[in-house]
This record gives C-alpha cells, structure tokens and sequence, in this order.
C-alpha cells in the first residue's frame, strides 16, 4: 500500500481524540498536525459508522485511506464483517485507550505528588498494583478507574485531566502498542 495524499482516521470519542494527539506530538512530531487534521469521531465504539462514512467520502477520493481505532473493551466484534477496501482496524490490546495512561510516574507528575507521597504510593498500590502486567492490565475498566470523579479522583483528592497526563507521558513509557499504531501510521498512511 503506498502512502496517501489523504486519509481519515476514526477514533470513538475527542477524548481519544485528544490522547491521540498528544502522543503524536510526542512521537511523531512532524505528522502531527496532518493526523490531527484526519480525525473523524464515531461518537462510541461503531465500526458500522466507520465503514458506512469512509465508503461515502471514498467515492470522491479514490485513493483516500481510513484506519478506525478502536477500544478493545470486552466486546469479540468480527470487525471482517465492517471490511471497506482502503479502511483498516486498529483495536488496542488492553481494554480502553485509558489503560495506557496507566503509568504511575505520569500520574504522580501530573498531579504533582512526591515520589514519597503516602496517599498516592497507597493509591498507585491499590489500583495499578499489577502495573506492567498486561493481563492485570487488560481486565481493569481504566476508564472508570481515571474518570473525572473517578476512583483514583476520590482517592488522590483531585481530578485527573486525561489530556494533560497523556501529554505528560515519555515515550519510553508508552506501551508498545502506542508504538506500533504510530508505526502503522507512519509507514502506511502518512509519510515524512
């Protein structure tokens, strides 16, 4: 497949959106503004709408390409049945995209506790004692666990703003599918 003048990429909601985003600033700093410009937000996890809407805009650009990402949450949808030619699937492997905000550090340097801070070496403990375990990682509902008023929120005493700890993460701490999306973007829809 070779790259694309254009190319839609569809995400389940703005704050995947925005995730997406930061990382490719982070990564990827010279696409960033084009993968930003490419976002289509499904409004939840529609594979259907996905296909249905890069079918409709593929006919007015014959070489357009899509890639839909989506969460894996604990759905098994047979995504071969959403199949469009020039429309790819990305399902993460942990369970949401919050999964990979999961990173202790990133939390603590975003909510600006101490690395010996009681409250949150307890709270990390609790929640994220398995962090690194893509099992233990992989069955923890981290959209829950990082909402506003969430677990983690009621725990720390304050709120967590997933932009802002999506942008606080390294790169040697994203995960290695956060790396292969990139990659996938990078080699088959977009060049430097």
């Amino acid at each position: 497949m070779g790259y694309a003048d254009s190319c839609l990429i569809y995400v389940e909601g703005a704050r995947d959106q925005a995730v997406i985003h930061a990382w490719s600033r982070l990564l990827v700093p010279k696409l960033a503004q084009r993968i930003a410009d490419s976002f289509v937000i499904l409004g939840g996890r529609r594979p259907e709408r996905a296909r249905e809407h890069f079918h409709a805009a593929r006919t007015s650009d014959t070489n357009l390409l899509g890639l839909c990402i989506l969460d894996r949450d604990t759905e098994d949808v047979d995504l071969i049945a959403h199949a469009e030619e020039g429309l790819e699937f990305f399902t993460w492997g942990l369970r949401h995209i919050e999964s990979y905000l999961l990173v202790p550090d990133a939390i603590r340097r975003t909510l600006r506790f101490s690395e010996t801070d009681r409250r949150f070496v307890r709270a990390m403990r609790s929640h994220l004692g398995g962090f690194g375990d893509d099992a233990a990682l992989r069955n923890l509902n981290a959209k829950r666990l990082l909402a506003h008023k969430g677990e983690l929120a009621s725990e720390l005493g304050c709120e967590i703003s997933i932009e802002r700890l999506a942008r606080s993460l390294r790169a040697q701490e994203l995960h290695k599918d956060v790396h292969h999306l990139f990659q996938t973007l990078e080699m088959r829809f977009f060049s430097l």
